[in-house]
């Protein structure tokens, strides 16, 4: 699989059902020569525009199940994403 392949695909976190967005990038370890994890942009309610976003950092662990249109996830720690949610407002 390429990574324009995974850049095409929606993210799902199957604990809400919540869309977070496409995969913007991968972090590879080298050494092991594997997907360490994916990172996903968190914009605005504005799409970006009135602001910038945070990058949510997905673990390799954390992907349930790749799909041909769909990234599924799982994201126990909804405190996590609500942070993120909280700054961007904040600001």
């Amino acid at each position: 699989m390429k990574i324009s392949d995974f850049q095409t695909k929606d993210v799902i976190n199957i604990v809400d059902g919540r869309k977070l967005g496409q995969v913007s990038d991968l972090e590879l370890d080298l050494r092991q020569g594997r997907i360490d994890s994916i990172v996903v942009p968190n914009y605005t309610k504005f799409f970006g525009l009135f602001g910038g976003g945070t990058d949510v950092v997905i673990p390799w662990r954390n992907i349930v199940k790749i799909g041909t249109d769909v990234v599924l996830v799982r994201i126990d720690d909804t405190k996590l994403l609500r942070n993120e949610e909280e700054d961007v407002q904040a600001r």
